[in-house]
Formats: C-alpha cells, sequence, structure tokens
C-alpha cells in the first residue's frame, strides 16, 4: 500500500502590520509576507529592542479604558450631555447653549467640529472672565445672543463634572482569573507589569494619560508598583511637582552595602485631570473616593442619571477636571502647565521611545507636543491603531514621509474584516504583543491561592458568597 503523504500545512496568515520605515529608508509594511509566528517573533523583538532604550514616555487615551466600561470622548459626551438636558432645574440660558452645541455636531461642514474638551475649554474660561471679582465684565454673551451670568456658568461647569465623574468611576475588576490559565480580566495589569519589567540600569518609565479614571492608580497599587503623580501628602495630598525629580532606593545595609534603585517604580502624570482631585481652599488636592455608589450608574437611562447625580450633590466633591488648553484660572493653570510641560521635556530628551495607545490625535494641544518632539532625531514613536481605516494612521504616513522614526502597528485588512477591533487594541497589545514577564504570572498564582484561602474561610464561617467585584 502506497502511503501518501499529506501537504504540509499552510502557517496561519499574519494579523498584523507594521508600517514604517525599513532598512533602505523606504515606508512599508515590516512584516509583510511572514507567518503569524514569524511576524509576532519580529514584532516583539522590534519591540523589546525599543524598550530597552534609555527614556520610556507612553501616552495613554480613552481606548485603553473601553474593556473596562470607559468611554470613547464622543460617547463621554453625549451621555453627559444627554444626562444635562434631562435635569430639570437647567437655566434657560445654559439649555440654549446646549442646544447650540448639539446644533453644531449636526451641522456636517467642511471644518472639524471642535472637540468636547476645547468646547469647555471656552465654557471654563468665560466663567472665569465673568466671575472674577477683579472683572470688569458683568457676563457674557454667547453665540445667537444668549447672555450667561456667572451664576450661570457655575452651574454648568458644575454639573458638567458630576457627570464625567460619575462616568468615569470606573472599578477594576477581579484582579485575579479563578482558574488558571484564564485571560486577565484587565489588561492593564499585564500592561504595567511589563512597562516596568525593564533593566534597571535604564531611565524610569514615564506613563502619561488623558484619561480621567482610576483605573491606572487601581491597577498600580494592586501590583504594589510605587508611583509618583505629581502630589505629596497622605489624608490631604497637594500638587508638588517637585516629586517628578525623586526616585526609591534600597538602602545600602539591605541591598549587601550599596544603594540600589527599587524595580516596580514609575512616574505618573494625568494630563486632563482625575476624577480623584479636587478643589479645596484654592489647591489641587487629590483623594481617592469610594466608588461603589456609582457602579450600577451608567445602565441608568438619561433622566435616572440625572435624579441621581442631584441626590448625590452634596457628596461629592468640587473635581479637579475640565482642562483646558488655555485656562485663564490661575487655581488650576499651574497642574496642567507642569504637567504638559513634563511631557514636551520628557520626549526631548535623547534616546526616547514613545509609545502611544487609545489616543487618536484628536487634542490638538497634545498632538503639536508629539509633533514638536519628533524634531529629536534619536526618538522613536510606536502607535498601536485597532481601526486599519483610522486616519491616525495616514497622520503617521505623513510622518514618515518627513524622515521620522514612526511606526504604526494596526491589523491587517483581512484581520479586521473577519475579527473587528481585536488585534492592536490596548487589551491585545498588553497581552499578547508585549515581551511577557515572569514575576506577573507569580503574583497571579500567589492572589489566587489567597483567594481560594478567602471562600474556604467564609464558607467556614457561614459567610456571604464571595463578591466577583473589586472595589479599591
Amino acid at each position: 500500500m502506497v502511503v501518501v503523504p499529506e501537504p504540509p500545512k499552510e502557517a496561519p496568515p499574519n494579523e498584523y502590520r507594521l508600517v514604517g520605515p525599513s532598512e533602505d529608508g523606504q515606508i512599508s509594511d515590516l512584516l509583510d509576507h511572514l507567518s503569524d509566528k514569524e511576524a509576532r517573533q519580529r514584532l516583539q523583538a522590534l519591540i523589546s529592542e525599543w524598550l530597552r532604550m534609555e527614556n520610556l514616555v507612553v501616552l495613554t487615551g480613552a481606548g485603553t479604558s473601553v474593556s473596562s466600561g470607559g468611554k470613547t470622548m464622543a460617547s463621554l459626551e453625549k451621555a453627559v450631555m444627554d444626562t444635562l438636558r434631562a435635569t430639570i432645574s437647567m437655566p434657560p440660558s445654559i439649555k440654549a447653549i446646549l442646544a447650540m452645541r448639539s446644533a453644531e455636531e449636526l451641522l456636517g461642514s467642511a471644518d472639524p467640529v471642535m472637540g468636547f474638551e476645547e468646547w469647555l475649554s471656552f465654557v471654563v474660561n468665560a466663567a472665569y472672565l465673568a466671575g472674577d471679582g477683579r472683572s470688569p465684565l458683568q457676563g457674557v454673551t454667547w453665540k445667537g445672543g444668549t447672555a450667561v451670568s456667572p451664576a450661570e456658568f457655575s452651574w454648568l461647569i458644575e454639573r458638567v463634572g458630576r457627570a464625567i465623574f460619575a462616568e468615569c468611576a470606573l472599578s477594576l475588576p477581579e484582579p485575579v482569573p479563578l482558574v488558571a490559565g484564564d485571560p486577565h480580566p484587565s489588561p492593564h495589569l499585564p500592561f504595567l507589569a511589563k512597562l516596568i519589567a525593564r533593566d534597571s540600569n535604564l531611565g524610569r518609565a514615564h506613563l502619561f494619560t488623558l484619561n480621567y479614571d482610576t483605573l491606572f492608580e487601581q491597577a498600580l497599587e494592586l501590583l504594589a508598583v510605587q508611583y509618583f503623580d505629581g502630589f505629596t501628602g497622605r489624608a490631604e495630598a497637594r500638587f508638588d511637582p517637585s516629586v517628578y525629580g525623586l526616585d526609591i532606593y534600597y538602602p545600602g545595609e539591605i541591598a549587601e552595602g550599596r544603594v540600589r534603585r527599587f524595580d516596580k517604580f514609575l512616574h505618573f502624570y494625568k494630563l486632563h485631570g482625575s476624577i480623584h482631585w479636587q478643589i479645596r481652599e484654592g489647591e489641587v488636592r487629590a483623594r481617592h473616593p469610594d466608588l461603589r455608589e456609582f457602579a450600577a450608574y451608567r445602565g441608568l437611562t438619561a433622566p435616572e442619571k440625572a435624579e441621581q447625580l442631584e441626590a448625590l450633590a452634596g457628596k461629592m466633591p468640587s473635581v479637579g477636571i475640565l482642562p483646558t488648553a488655555n485656562k485663564f484660572s490661575q487655581t488650576l493653570s499651574m497642574p496642567f502647565a507642569h504637567l504638559f510641560r513634563s511631557l514636551q521635556i520628557r520626549l526631548t530628551a535623547p534616546q526616547t521611545f514613545l509609545l502611544v495607545l487609545g489616543y487618536g490625535f484628536g487634542d490638538d494641544h497634545v498632538t503639536r507636543i508629539i509633533e514638536t518632539a519628533l524634531m529629536n532625531p534619536s526618538l522613536v514613536m510606536l502607535v498601536v491603531e485597532p481601526n486599519p481605516k483610522s486616519g491616525t494612521i495616514a497622520r503617521i504616513q505623513q510622518y514618515k514621509e518627513l524622515g521620522k522614526r514612526a511606526f504604526v502597528l494596526t491589523p491587517t485588512d483581512a484581520a479586521f474584516d473577519s475579527q473587528p477591533f481585536k488585534f492592536a487594541t490596548f487589551d491585545d497589545f498588553a497581552r499578547t504583543v508585549m515581551p511577557d514577564v515572569q514575576w506577573l504570572d507569580d503574583f497571579l498564582r500567589l492572589r489566587r491561592f489567597e483567594r481560594q484561602i478567602q471562600s474556604s474561610a467564609d464558607k467556614r464561617a457561614g459567610g456571604p458568597p464571595d463578591d466577583e467585584s473589586w472595589l479599591p
């Protein structure tokens, strides 16, 4: 009997494109004509090489929070505006302002519509000009002839702050899979673990985020990663930018007679503020609130959200968010001005790797800093974009055509068509693309063992079943 050998199985097609300058200087896909395995090996090798550069800067946007219940800026604006319009106590002038904002979004003009944060910039600046006791202005007239008083502006800013707070009051899911081998519930854990797993002789990682939520802080504390976020103190932390010049070291008697840097540490910057920032006595303070009251908020209807925000008004502090590109208010200008200056300084340092995740280049003041930094001849930028049809890719290609070392990681058209938004997302990049680190697996095994012990103790004591949520 003649045995006919089976034809060799074809290797699965590559699911990624890494578009950037090749060795001959031409713009091409560096993973073209490679199998999936070969493409991943080459991709991880390149990322490992870039992560070994002296200065590591990471910029994250709203896309890094979507898998944990967060919203993109467009969907956040819609949710906030719907809640405001459902508020019964809205002044007529504010109703007219919101109606005009809705009309601007529906015009479909050739010019791009002003972004939500840029629109808020004008609101906050107008409130400052009209409300400062030294101002010669008694009020501001909005387009269309709507006169708005300082009190009405204050009403709008306060309600917008409350609504943003409630929409961004996100909590990490149960941090450890109950079954070994299950994927990590939150991509923040593997991402941060891999981010700090660098040679201790290299510069510290600098993580900049545009998000209001505290998911990164929750993950950092869960992983026992020490970080400086610009605040000093515990009970009433105050913003003090000098902390970014500090570091953490083991004392000499512990490190065999020599001083050694603490491994699990990074610098953390919240460029657009945070839900745990508060304004007290003219200063920006930081205190993490209890998020449990807002666990079900995002599932409510707009009228229900408005009613809940009014009921919780007395319990919600004055939230130090609503950043602007041209803020006049001295109370908030210092934190934001220093944070953006820090981003500029980090990106001009020699041997810099800039990793961009979940950001669609929609904030002009942030994008201008990036474009200026591309003049740094030793900067390498990698943008992770899950939509191969995004306009971000064309923008990065323009950078590359100018000779800049800019790369974009995106799915192939075939991979995107078969499984949209599965590849080159924040989740995918954190879990499968970044090189693995051993200590994260050890940490998860330890946490799983702790959960098993706690579950057994609860059953013996007749306590309630395990709560699958995790709150800081």
